[in-house]
């Protein structure tokens, strides 16, 4: 049977390069989307696609379980779109429940090896327990003021909280921290364990390079191992 990669928000920017990527690899893919028609068309016509057409937010425990029995990776590219309604109104919650939900749905499936699950975040978001050590005084009030007035940064930030810490048998993470995002082609990028860069300053990460890079951790073990319970911050090369 081939590996089958589970990808949540396959419809975003990056989710689209993400499906289109691990897709042109051979890959098969299984897309939760709420909407078929927001699926690029060449990419919906894909015979290694599987389109499930449900709201993540509100799709059942039991059924998001059925739809990870058989996959080997999750990849989480679920974000809040920059708008009022996105950045302020409801599911405030939404990536770190789909993080803690798509665990405990692992530890129900019992793998025999456990399930990769990719989570892209944003630099803004610390190493759970204190902050990076590039961390400045200045951007450290800054994060706490942004955390507390908007709520897709601390979103990001508990996600990143409900898997670090601990590695359950069933699965196994690592969590990507972007830079500024940038719709470009790929370029040779840059991973790093720590933050590199000012947040007032920032580097840019393109959706092609994450694509790729997503993509490499869910296929290459070499990879996989390098960063397996990792939050690596991904730079691309200007």
């Amino acid at each position: 049977m081939n590996d089958v990669v589970l990808l949540l928000g396959g419809t975003g920017r990056t989710g689209t390069r993400v499906m289109e990527e691990l897709l042109n690899r051979g890959v098969s893919v299984r897309a939760i989307v709420r909407s078929e028609s927001r699926v690029r068309a060449d990419l919906a016509s894909h015979p290694g696609l599987d389109l499930v057409q449900a709201d993540i937010a509100s799709l059942a425990d039991d059924e998001l379980r059925r739809q990870l029995a058989d996959c080997t990776a999750v990849v989480s590219c679920l974000g809040h779109t920059l708008t009022l309604r996105g950045i302020f109104g409801p599911p405030r919650d939404l990536v770190a429940d789909t993080v803690a939900r798509v665990r405990r749905a692992a530890e129900r499936v019992r793998p025999e090896v456990p399930i990769r699950f990719v989570v892209m975040t944003s630099v803004s978001v610390n190493r759970p327990g204190r902050a990076d050590v590039r961390r400045g005084a200045g951007e450290r009030f800054y994060l706490w003021l942004v955390r507390g007035l908007a709520p897709p940064a601390s979103d990001n930030q508990r996600a990143a909280d409900v898997l670090a810490g601990s590695e359950p048998p069933a699965l196994e993470w690592v969590v990507v921290r972007p830079d500024a995002l940038v719709d470009d082609d790929r370029s040779d990028y840059r991973l790093h364990q720590e933050i590199v860069d000012s947040l007032f300053r920032p580097d840019t990460s393109h959706f092609a390079d994450i694509a790729h890079f997503f993509a490499d951790l869910v296929t290459d073990e070499e990879v996989w191992r390098r960063w397996r319970g990792r939050m690596p911050v991904i730079s691309s090369v200007r």
